[in-house]
C-alpha cells in the first residue's frame, strides 16, 4: 500500500476513496534521497516507475526539493493525487529493472519514452538525466539504444545534456 502523507487512519482512506477524494502520497522531503522515497510510496503498488521518477530511481536526476509528483505506468487510473499515472494495457514490452522490490523502466526505455513524448515531459529533468549518463558512461552514450524513431530527437538534445554538465 502507497505512504499516504499525514495522519489518516485505514477506514478513513477507504471512505475518502469511496466518496471519489483523492488522497496524496508524502514528499520527498521525508526521505534522505529520491529513490528511498520512491520505494518506500511505491512497496506493493502494481506500478512501473517510468520517466522523471525513473530518472531518479537510476541515480541521474537529483529530483526536486519536497517533490510530490511521481510519473508510473499502471494498468488503471489509481486514486492518488500526485501520481502521474500513464495507463498501459499490459507491461509487457516494457523494459523494466528492480530496485528493492519495485519495478522501474531501465534507462534505455527511460530514455526511450521520455524522447518519444518529448513535448509533454520533464524537460529540465531529462536534459540532466542525459547529460549525467554521458559523463558516468566516461563521456559517451554508447550503452544506450536509440529508437530510430527517436534518433532525431536525440541529436537535437544531446550537445545539449552534455553542455548542461560541461564547465568549459
Amino acid at each position: 500500500m502507497l505512504k499516504v502523507l499525514g495522519e489518516h487512519s485505514p477506514s478513513q482512506l477507504s471512505e475518502g476513496a469511496s466518496r471519489g477524494r483523492q488522497v496524496a502520497t508524502a514528499c520527498s522531503g521525508n526521505y534522505a534521497t529520491h529513490r528511498a522515497w520512491l520505494l518506500d510510496v511505491l512497496r506493493g503498488e502494481n506500478v512501473v516507475l517510468c520517466r522523471t521518477s525513473a530518472l531518479e530511481c537510476h541515480g541521474l536526476f537529483p529530483g526536486y526539493l519536497n517533490e510530490k509528483q511521481i510519473d508510473v505506468y499502471s494498468l488503471d487510473r489509481g486514486k492518488y493525487e500526485n501520481i502521474n499515472y500513464f495507463v498501459v494495457d499490459t507491461f509487457d514490452g516494457i523494459e523494466v529493472v528492480h530496485f528493492g522490490g519495485i519495478a522501474c523502466t531501465s534507462i534505455n526505455q527511460t530514455i526511450n519514452d521520455m524522447l518519444a513524448d518529448y513535448d509533454n515531459i520533464d524537460e529540465q529533468s531529462f536534459i540532466e538525466g542525459l547529460g549525467s549518463y554521458y559523463f558516468m558512461n566516461g563521456e559517451s552514450f554508447e550503452g544506450l539504444d536509440i529508437e530510430p524513431r527517436n534518433m532525431e530527437r536525440f541529436n537535437a538534445v544531446k550537445d545539449w545534456a552534455i553542455g548542461y554538465w560541461d564547465e568549459d
